[in-house]
Order: structure tokens, then C-alpha cells, then sequence
């Protein structure tokens, strides 16, 4: 089969692989039919993420057909549709029984870790992949529900409102702050809205990405170049800054802006992947009372929201900005890697 397979930071490459085989009998073979990129992805190739080896398959959100199923596989049959989740479970660990799928300590990949696809073993990013503890992470898709609406769901879906507006303890009344108005930052802003938050502010670089927030939800947007980006943040409260901010862009900058807008007693949820460390001025904030949150999705809302984005409750076809087929993936890659000059947000590629 093909598959995008990464060679070192900076370097990938779509070729031939063996075809993947059951190797245990909770495994399941499902065939790629649609699948995306993500920003974790472009960590990956940056380097940022040293667990990934060189000859590992990427990519972690993905639908497609069972093809095989192992003989210890009871919910699912040869033919259905599904959405893998990007997080992985046996279903039977300690961590996994308190929902905590984010670390699991099944005996796939790394021991208590939870994201496994792309990352540790071979991902969705290829014609067929092996999916480890198929009955307890793979969710079949409705016939409602769109192949491409479903690939959402795998990841930015649940880690926007799970790591953003959970962790983050949005509540009614609330004014929350997006740092970082990409496909993850957008999750967040059309999940707030379902815990309440009063006003949704979008901030980013880009013009035209806090423009187009107020189509996922935004109520208001302020560019981050503006010299005056707090002040107008500031205006938007009364005075002592948002109850919640969010960062999701993943860089030092962004982390600190989201520490100088929040309130006392306020929230810091911490949704991008880093790639450095971060300063924490705890000089400063120790006395403000701030909560702040950062973790993995665990993807145990993933059926709740699919519920919401079968009645359209969701701006799921909002988030589609290019479609390629998978064998234009490295075309589709440098697509969403200019995404300030292509306006690229989640670009599907089906087979």
C-alpha cells in the first residue's frame, strides 16, 4: 500500500509499505477512506516531537471501512463505517476506567500514553491501517453523518471542546479569549457556546482568520499585531480581563499573552503543542488565584459530539477549506503549512 511516511524533521515522503496485518486479536484492519492533517503533524516533521522515529507512518484522524477484525473484536463487522478516535484505549486500565483514554496503559506503543496513531505506531495517513482495541476506540459513523463531517471528529472536535472549554471551566456568563484562531482555536470557539460563554473573542496574526472566527461562533475579534491587542481585549470585560483564556497556538508568546489577560480567579487552558519550554511568571500570578489546565484529549466526548454535528448544532462543513485526494498528500501538506497565504484550515483527502 501507500502511505506518508516521515524520514526525520523537515523530511517525509509518500511510498510503498507492507500492508498491515492483525497482531493481537482486539485489532481490527480499516481501510482509509477520508483523513486529514493536523497541526501535530507539522510539530512532528518540525521535530518537535522526538517520540516519532524515522519510518513512521503519520497522521491520526481518519474514516474508513472494517476490512478484518480480530477474533477478540465484538462491536464491529467487516464492512461498517467508523471514525478512530485519535486516542486509543483498551477500555480496561485504571486510567481508562476513569475516562483519563489520554493515558492509557495498554500494551500498544508506549505504556500510558493514549495517542498512539502517527505517533508510536503507524498512523492514518496510508491506504489501511491497524487499529489497536478496535471496540473501545472506534465509533461507527451514522449514515447522517458525512465522511468528512466524521474525520472531525477523530481529533480537533474533541480537543477544542475537551482540553478549551472543559479543562478551562467555561461556565454561562463567561468571556472567554481564543489565542490562536486556526482549526483547533475555531474548535474551541464553536464549543464555548455549549457551556454558556457570553462573549467568544478570536485572537490571531491573521486578519483574515479573526474575521472568518465570527462564522464559527466569535463575537468579537482583535489582531495580536495591534500595539493596543490587550487594551482591546480589556474593553471587552470590565476591566480585569477574561474569565477564560485559551491558548492554542502552541509558542511561548501565545502561553504568555493568555497569563496577561485573565482575570483573579480566572482560567488558563493550555490546548497547542509546544515544542519549547515555556516562562511562567509565578512571581506575578501566584497571588491572581489562576487556574491553569493543559493535557491530551481523551476523545470521551467524541459521542456526545457526534450527536451535535448529525443535528447541525455544529459548523462542521465550515472547517473544510481544500479536498484533495490521498495521493496528493504531499501537495495537501503544503497546502495547510502556508495555510497565512492559502487560508487553509482542515484539508480532507479522501481515497
Amino acid at each position: 500500500m501507500k502511505a506518508l511516511v516521515y524520514e526525520g524533521p523537515g523530511q517525509k515522503s509518500w511510498k510503498d509499505v507492507p500492508d498491515p496485518k492483525l497482531q493481537d486479536p482486539r485489532d481490527a484492519i480499516v481501510k482509509i477512506d477520508t483523513t486529514t492533517i493536523c497541526g501535530t503533524d507539522l510539530h512532528i516533521l518540525k521535530g518537535d516531537v522526538p517520540a516519532v522515529t524515522p519510518g513512521r507512518i503519520l497522521g491520526h484522524e481518519g474514516v474508513g471501512t472494517v476490512t478484518e477484525t480480530g477474533t477478540g473484536v465484538n462491536s464491529f463487522k467487516v464492512g461498517d463505517k467508523v471514525i478512530l478516535s485519535c486516542v486509543s484505549a483498551d477500555g480496561s486500565c485504571s486510567f481508562c476506567k476513569d475516562g483519563l483514554y489520554s493515558h492509557c496503559t495498554g500494551d500498544e506503543g508506549q505504556a500510558g500514553i493514549g495517542w498512539i496513531f502517527g505517533h508510536l505506531i503507524d498512523g492514518t495517513q496510508a491506504e489501511y491501517i491497524r487499529v489497536p482495541y478496535a471496540d473501545t476506540s472506534m465509533y461507527l459513523l451514522p449514515d447522517d453523518v458525512s465522511q468528512e463531517h466524521g474525520v472531525l471528529l477523530s481529533d480537533i472536535f474533541p480537543t477544542g471542546f475537551e482540553m478549551g472549554v472543559q479543562y478551562g471551566q467555561v461556565k454561562p456568563g463567561d468571556v472567554v479569549a481564543v489565542i490562536g484562531a486556526g482549526p483547533v482555536g475555531l474548535a474551541v470557539i464553536s464549543t464555548a457556546g455549549l457551556y454558556g460563554a457570553a462573549k467568544i473573542i478570536a485572537v490571531d496574526l491573521d486578519a483574515n482568520r479573526v474575521e472568518q472566527a465570527r462564522r464559527f461562533g466569535a463575537t468579537h475579534g482583535v489582531n495580536s499585531g495591534d500595539a493596543d491587542w490587550r487594551e482591546q481585549i480589556m474593553a471587552e470585560t470590565d476591566g480585569w480581563g477574561v474569565d477564560v483564556a485559551v491558548e492554542a497556538v502552541g509558542i511561548p508568546a501565545t502561553f504568555e499573552m493568555c497569563t496577561d489577560i485573565v482575570r483573579p480567579g480566572g482560567n488558563v487552558a493550555n490546548v497547542g503543542v509546544h515544542g519549547a519550554p515555556v516562562s511562567l511568571a509565578l512571581d506575578r500570578l501566584w497571588i491572581e488565584n489562576i487556574d491553569i489546565s493543559m493535557g491530551l484529549v481523551n476523545t470521551n466526548t467524541l459521542p456526545m459530539l457526534l450527536k451535535l454535528i448529525a443535528q447541525g448544532k455544529l459548523p462542521a462543513e465550515e472547517f473544510i477549506s481544500h479536498r484533495y485526494p490521498l495521493t496528493d498528500i504531499l501537495e495537501a501538506y503544503d497546502t495547510f503549512s502556508r495555510a497565512a497565504e492559502t487560508n487553509a484550515l482542515k484539508v480532507i483527502l479522501t481515497t
